[in-house]
């Protein structure tokens, strides 16, 4: 074990074989709480089930109940104004509606054998029970306001009054089935039905208290277990970012800023990211110098050190040429100094002409050729007010080159000048001075041109 860990501190962490012990940690914990949230939803679920049931049984047992007043209200209106859609309304719930039966129905499919069903049943015969009232009071009714029993239904046509009731006159007919169902008798029975109801109501408050409260222990107890894997996936989430952190972030954060500092890269970190630092190192320390050649003479021209055309079409991209002047200068008649004295000469002749214009202007100005004998100096920081200064410059570079010798012929400059200004486009500034050089050749040798 002393020796893995002593391994593991020289070599640094796999990265793989972490990502793979992470993973299946990562994956267990997520089933685990998976589960644990499916089972979540199931109790939710029931909850929802169980609080849809409760509202379903008081529904029905309200209906039970607003079924058995509104027969009361039809058979009492009907004994007070005589009008028969009293008594067909009576009946039509009564007979077609149902809804005291369907109610009942229903809860003793959901209730079962219960004390809940018991008191409905109870509820349901003392609604019956007053219903053969309901029915003689409906006889007496017909009668006092004389109307076709015929076109009564069956159960009022089946009535038999008593011989008291039999003699007695239309009004006091009518004031007896007034009284039947507004006397005692009547709201004795019909608080007797409304307490079996809230008794029912009662009850099945009762029980779904209890369901509630197992529902709800058994909530919170997974509630509690899904805090304790969440807790642990985000320990695991936060231990995976801490290792890859320190393993790899770190690692290449120093390394990054040891590269941007041309320096090696210190061995810490993952096994991985130490192996991609040793071959770094390696690699930095064998092609430092191969570099460094490679880039200066991609860039510079090899027989006068300046700036080549690829080093010149580099700077055009990157200079603020709003700020910045373009001189382009040409050898006057060096295919003479060729022809005549080779070239030999010629090179030694471009290597003064390329000292002259390198020492006549600022170590932050960039000097190139771009051609045979042809120079381009990018003068940054420059504006109009410069022409005269830039005109001497051109002036003393020729008073050098003038200077010629037996073994080396003097020669003399022309230039073209070109100020950039805002907007201005890097193609159209060469043009610009090109054509200033062009300008200053038609004029004679040594000459300088601006462009306006």
């Amino acid at each position: 074990m002393f020796r893995v860990f002593a391994r593991m501190k020289n070599n640094g962490v796999s990265l793989r074989r972490l990502n793979v012990i992470m993973a299946i940690i990562g994956i267990l914990a997520s089933i685990a709480l998976f589960i644990a949230m499916d089972r979540t939803t199931k109790i939710h679920q029931q909850t929802q089930e169980l609080t849809k049931d409760f509202f379903s049984w008081r529904s029905d047992a309200y209906d039970m109940q607003l079924a058995s007043d509104y027969l009361t209200e039809q058979i009492r209106c009907f004994s007070v104004t005589g009008e028969w859609r009293y008594l067909t309304n009576y009946f039509l719930e009564a007979k077609e509606a149902q809804r005291r039966e369907r109610a009942l129905s229903e809860l003793e499919e959901n209730l079962g054998k219960t004390k809940t069903l018991t008191d409905l049943v109870a509820a349901m015969e003392d609604s019956v029970h007053l219903m053969d009232l309901e029915y003689y009071a409906g006889r007496l009714t017909v009668e006092s306001f004389g109307l076709d029993l015929s076109e009564a239904p069956l159960e009022i046509q089946n009535v038999t009054l008593t011989a008291e009731d039999e003699k007695l006159s239309a009004l006091e007919k009518r004031e007896r089935a007034q009284t039947l169902l507004f006397g005692e008798e009547y709201r004795v029975q019909k608080e007797s039905i409304s307490a079996h109801m809230q008794e029912c109501l009662k009850d099945l408050m009762v029980d779904i208290d209890c369901e509630q409260d197992k529902v709800t222990k058994t909530m919170q107890e997974q509630v509690q277990t899904e805090h304790i894997l969440t807790f642990v996936l985000i320990a695991i989430m936060l231990g995976t970012m801490i290792l890859v952190a320190w393993t790899v972030f770190r690692p290449l954060r120093i390394g990054v800023e040891m590269i941007r500092n041309e320096k090696d890269i210190p061995l810490k970190g993952a096994y991985e990211v130490r192996f991609l630092a040793k071959t770094y190192n390696l690699m930095f320390q064998a092609g430092i110098k191969s570099q460094e050649k490679l880039a200066y003479e991609a860039t510079h021209d090899n027989l006068t050190g300046l700036y080549n055309r690829r080093g010149y079409d580099f700077l055009i991209q990157n200079v603020d040429w709003e700020t910045s002047a373009l001189i382009l200068l040409d050898l006057d008649d060096f295919k003479k100094v060729n022809d005549e004295h080779g070239h030999d000469v010629g090179d030694i002749v471009l290597k003064r002409a390329a000292s002259a214009i390198l020492k006549s202007f600022r170590s932050q100005d960039f000097v190139c050729r771009i051609g045979g004998d042809e120079f381009a100096v990018i003068m940054v920081h420059s504006y109009v007010g410069l022409t005269d200064l830039i005109r001497k410059k051109v002036e003393a570079m020729n008073e050098v080159l003038e200077q010629g010798d037996e073994t080396v012929p003097a020669v003399t400059i022309s230039a073209g000048v070109a100020f950039g200004h805002q907007d201005q486009e890097k193609e159209a500034l060469f043009k610009q001075a090109d054509e200033a050089l062009y300008r200053a050749k038609d004029m004679g040798k040594r000459g300088i041109a601006f462009y306006e």
